[in-house]
């Protein structure tokens, strides 16, 4: 019988039970795995940063490149005005690509494929263009809905229109990255599943889509990364610049 695909996003507690009221905090395989990926950042970004040579070494060069990717992803989209928040969107692009690929790994925990985790990532980064976009404009700020050059008769329903667009930008946000990553690595689970069920014989082709379906995976783990840290910069570049 072919396991449950699903169990593979099963949260479960790790060590005791830790409740504050009666909020349960304790600690689960998803804060692991989330905090398995921050140190990996750090340990990556701190070898590469702490012997610098002209012939740089692999993770010196993987360090200077993700550190340029970023820098020119800000640069084209939000300008010279976000470059204070590169440290912010550095941050998040690599968070999110280090959970996405350590999902990758064989009986590891996918935290992005998680509504829970994505949501928040998501609301947070909401929460604080919208705080930038009101400190930066004041009451201006609301110019973000009122598009120049609609005609006055359709001007109220191009209003409710665009707020609706703005408050479901965490939504959209969040659940393209969970939606993704949990569709992937159940059709991961489904073909390995016809391959043990299949046995050696019959299992060839669902192997070879297991194989081709793996790649495709760690181009969409990287993709998405990039997805949410560009549409991160497109709505910081509206809050400092007031693009409309």
């Amino acid at each position: 019988m072919a396991a449950n695909p699903m169990t593979q996003f099963e949260v479960y507690r790790i060590g005791p039970e830790i409740k504050v009221g009666t909020f349960d905090i304790s600690f689960t395989n998803a804060s692991l795995f989330m905090i398995i990926s921050s140190l990996a950042i750090l340990l990556i970004f701190n070898f590469g940063s702490t012997k610098k040579s002209v012939i740089p070494s692999k993770i010196q060069l993987l360090a200077e490149l993700s550190y340029s990717f970023v820098a020119k992803m800000i640069s084209d989209t939000a300008g010279s005005k976000a470059r204070p928040y590169f440290a912010f969107i550095f941050s998040l692009f690599m968070f999110v690509l280090f959970c996405n690929m350590f999902g990758m790994i064989p009986y590891t925990f996918t935290v992005t494929s998680h509504i829970i985790v994505t949501f928040m990532l998501a609301a947070f980064i909401f929460i604080g263009v919208t705080i930038i976009g009101f400190i930066k404009h004041g009451l201006g700020y609301l110019k973000l809905f009122v598009p120049s050059g609609v005609p006055i008769v359709l001007l109220p329903l191009i209003i409710v229109i665009e707020i609706i667009s703005y408050l479901s930008r965490p939504i959209s946000l969040s659940v393209r990255l969970f939606a993704n990553m949990m569709a992937g690595h159940t059709m991961m689970k489904v073909f390995g599943g016809f391959v043990v069920s299949l046995g050696i014989v019959g299992g060839w082709l669902p192997l070879s889509f297991s194989v081709a379906l793996t790649g495709l995976e760690i181009l969409v783990a990287f993709l998405q990364a990039y997805v949410f840290a560009i549409l991160t910069c497109i709505y910081l570049n509206d809050a400092l610049n007031l693009h409309h």
